[in-house]
């Protein structure tokens, strides 16, 4: 049998994680808005002067997206202080609200209730409208003959380009005096004047010792005397029929998988229960009434108990949300743990911190980060408040030796750590650096790399390693897109320029985002590429949700091959260990010292492909924030379950190719074990070390290339 230990999986995450690694020039500060073409930029209003001094006659449309707030908000200052008219809109487009689970639909309406209260004390409203945004603002502009569209700066693609839509959608309608500017602003966090200027590596970022600004507070807002229909807030049931529209068969099956959970799944035994696709567009039958179990148990509502000024608003009672007044009462409730209180929707938010605290600081994120993410607080402002409190503790000061609460210094350090993330997001999206254009999709909230290469042909989805980074298969996403496929390639949360948040990381947990990215960013079924865990990550995919994957591609993968495995033991919860603290604090520091001769030892055929490109990358991810997380995590992994049993349903299309000098595993006994117990696969066998698509790319391009050209004209003869 072929042991894969938990010592060689450290031995392995040891190695791995330090070895594998179109718009105009974007200036900004903190009151400064920002642009693309043909976008314009002004300086922000700071005070009641400014406000009253630059006021013309003009109408400005304020588009709301994820900054469901007047509090703190930019863009509504910017609006108020120049124009006389602000309209202010949220649309109901199914591009953003496909993405939300039915609980962020319920926040959205919660947030959206309150925001609508709020502009109405001001003497305003929220305009609500169905459909396409570009095609709705189209409509408005020439309704109330618009100058202006005020729109929050994105680092998603998707969102980026629905903006550019909306404003090619001004630009060619008729019917239009002039086209409106499209005023891109945000919220900045640091004083930055320029994002070319910002350090690569998050150590020297934090050397600059950049102030954090301050938030604003609401604008005055002047009267809308515009007769206008200002349209209903919908039910969620409303929402959740237009969300969904009229779904074809297909689009079901897709959805019920999504919403399925891999942990449950494995203990119920749903390994490979439904073929993989053997056409080259299906494989989606039979999912409907497999996910449709799993849907239940994914919607167990928690009890919880009946308080008027409850701020854990959603049927489910997980997270905090409301207007932004309600979520600063559950950030006071929040930061004050420690002192204890006798009011009961504070004792709640005590009671919700105590469940969420998975490891030290995680609570916040899972409370507070869909109410971030939707922009009812702003990151600055809780700041601010962490800032303010633990000035109250300290009679005025702020200590050197970091925060006197753990609350304190959750709330703090998340949401800086964010900030880092977004900013290297936005200078990706805005520079020409590199061979591939990088594309940002945010899952579960959080920031994630990938890249797209070809145009059409089969799709591909290629998966890197522990400590890597989509940029790991440098030489392999274009010639394989040369060759009439369609390459995808992401760099998992936890990684690279991805975000590194505050979470519990598991092989599980991965193999739901590469689900969740195939489902909703590819779109398709694809064939599965991947490298060392990685390699075990995409397995689980493939076990799991067969329609995803058209084949598997496993490079130097890890996991076991145990004969006669039939069923998955049942696990117990899985959390952070003392040991795991620290022996990731330890072992970092040794990794960075030592990179160079372990990135070379896993290059032995090719050391010169262990360069300094390589090198410098792996180094620069080893200081973001959260990498220290990230590591933990290799002593809690669970590879128990074997190749053989979570790819047993897809005989005769799953290719294995080994670097047979593979420092890390024994490659002969591995080898053997997979041709005596894995019935079907196919063996390609290379003198190169742990990452041969690296170290022998065209070697591997081509069995790569060649590999999917069989299994496609097989789907064509079905």
């Amino acid at each position: 049998m072929l042991e894969w230990t938990s010592r060689s999986i450290q031995t392995l995450a040891f190695m791995s994680l330090l070895t594998f690694p179109r718009f105009l020039s974007f200036s900004f500060s903190p009151n400064t808005l920002s642009f693309g073409r043909p976008r314009s930029r002004f300086p922000l209003a700071a005070s009641k002067g400014a406000e009253s001094s630059a006021v013309d006659d003009s109408v400005a449309v304020l588009w709301f997206k994820h900054d469901l707030r007047i509090d703190d908000h930019p863009g509504l200052v910017a609006a108020a202080s120049r124009h006389r008219t602000v309209i202010p809109l949220y649309v109901f487009d199914r591009r953003i609200l496909s993405r939300f689970s039915d609980e962020m639909l319920e926040l959205v309406l919660v947030a959206m209730e309150d925001l609508r209260e709020s502009l109405k004390d001001q003497g305003s409203n929220l305009m609500i409208r169905f459909g396409s945004a570009e095609k709705t603002i189209r409509e408005i502009v020439k309704e109330v003959k618009a100058t202006t569209i005020f729109a929050e700066e994105e680092v998603e693609h998707e969102l980026r380009k629905m903006i550019d839509t909306v404003q090619e959608t001004l630009a060619t309608a008729p019917l239009l005096e002039r086209s409106p500017e499209v005023v891109m602003w945000h919220t900045p966090f640091y004083d930055i004047k320029d994002l070319k200027y910002l350090p690569p590596l998050h150590h020297d970022f934090k050397k600059l010792q950049l102030p954090i600004t301050s938030p604003l507070g609401p604008p005055r807002l002047p009267s809308v005397e515009i007769g206008l229909d200002w349209g209903p807030l919908p039910s969620l049931a409303d929402l959740k029929q237009f969300v969904n529209g009229n779904p074809s068969k297909s689009k079901e099956d897709w959805t019920s998988i999504k919403e399925t959970i891999a942990e449950k799944m494995l203990l119920n035994d749903q390994i490979a229960q439904v073929e993989p696709p053997n056409t080259l567009i299906g494989g989606m039958e039979s999912l409907k009434s497999r996910g449709s179990n799993q849907i239940n148990l994914n919607h167990e509502q928690t009890q919880r108990k009946s308080l008027q000024k409850s701020v854990f608003v959603t049927s489910k009672g997980n997270l905090v949300g409301g207007g932004t007044n309600a979520v600063l009462n559950a950030l006071a409730a929040y930061l004050r743990y420690l002192e204890g209180t006798g009011r009961d929707d504070w004792q709640e938010v005590h009671e919700k911190l105590r469940n969420a605290e998975s490891r030290d600081g995680a609570s916040f994120g899972i409370l507070f980060g869909s109410a971030l993410f939707l922009g009812i607080i702003s990151r600055r402002r809780v700041y601010h408040e962490a800032i303010k409190y633990e000035k109250e503790r300290n009679a005025g000061f702020l200590s050197p030796f970091g925060y006197s609460a753990a609350t304190i210094a959750a709330a703090a350090d998340a949401v800086c750590t964010m900030e880092w993330y977004w900013l290297m997001a936005l200078k990706s999206q805005i520079s020409d650096e590199g061979p591939f254009s990088i594309r940002i999709w945010r899952w579960n909230g959080y920031l994630i790399q990938y890249t797209v290469v070809g145009h059409e042909g089969p799709a591909v989805l290629l998966v890197h390693g522990f400590g890597a980074f989509f940029e790991h298969y440098r030489d392999n996403i274009h010639p394989v897109a040369d060759s009439g496929k369609r390459v995808w390639a992401i760099t998992l949360l936890g990684f690279g320029k991805s975000e590194k948040p505050n979470v519990f990381y598991s092989e599980l947990m991965w193999a739901e985002l590469l689900r969740d990215f195939i489902i909703q960013v590819v779109g398709e079924p694809v064939h599965l590429v991947g490298n060392s865990i990685g390699g075990y990550f995409i397995s689980i995919v493939a076990g799991l949700w067969p329609a995803l994957a058209k084949s598997v591609i496993l490079i130097n993968s890890a996991g076991n091959v145990i004969p006669g495995y039939s069923s998955v033991p049942s696990s117990k919860e899985r959390r952070t260990s003392g040991a795991a603290w620290l022996g990731a604090r330890l072992l970092l520091p040794f990794l960075r010292l030592r990179l160079p001769s372990i990135v070379k030892n896993c290059y032995p055929a090719k050391m010169a492909r262990a360069d300094d490109w390589l090198l410098n990358e792996m180094l620069r991810s080893s200081y973001d924030p959260g990498v220290l997380v990230v590591l933990e995590s290799i002593f809690s992994f669970n590879l128990s379950i074997p190749l053989n049993y979570l790819l047993k349903g897809f005989n005769e299309k799953v290719l294995f190719i080994q670097g047979v000098k593979d420092p890390i595993s024994d490659s002969e006994s591995k080898l053997a074990m997979l041709r005596e117990h894995f019935a079907g696969i196919v063996i390609k066998e290379l003198s190169a070390g742990h990452c041969p698509h690296d170290e022998l790319p065209e070697e591997v391009n081509y069995i790569i290339c060649d590999w999917i050209a069989t299994i496609e004209s097989k789907f064509l003869l079905v």
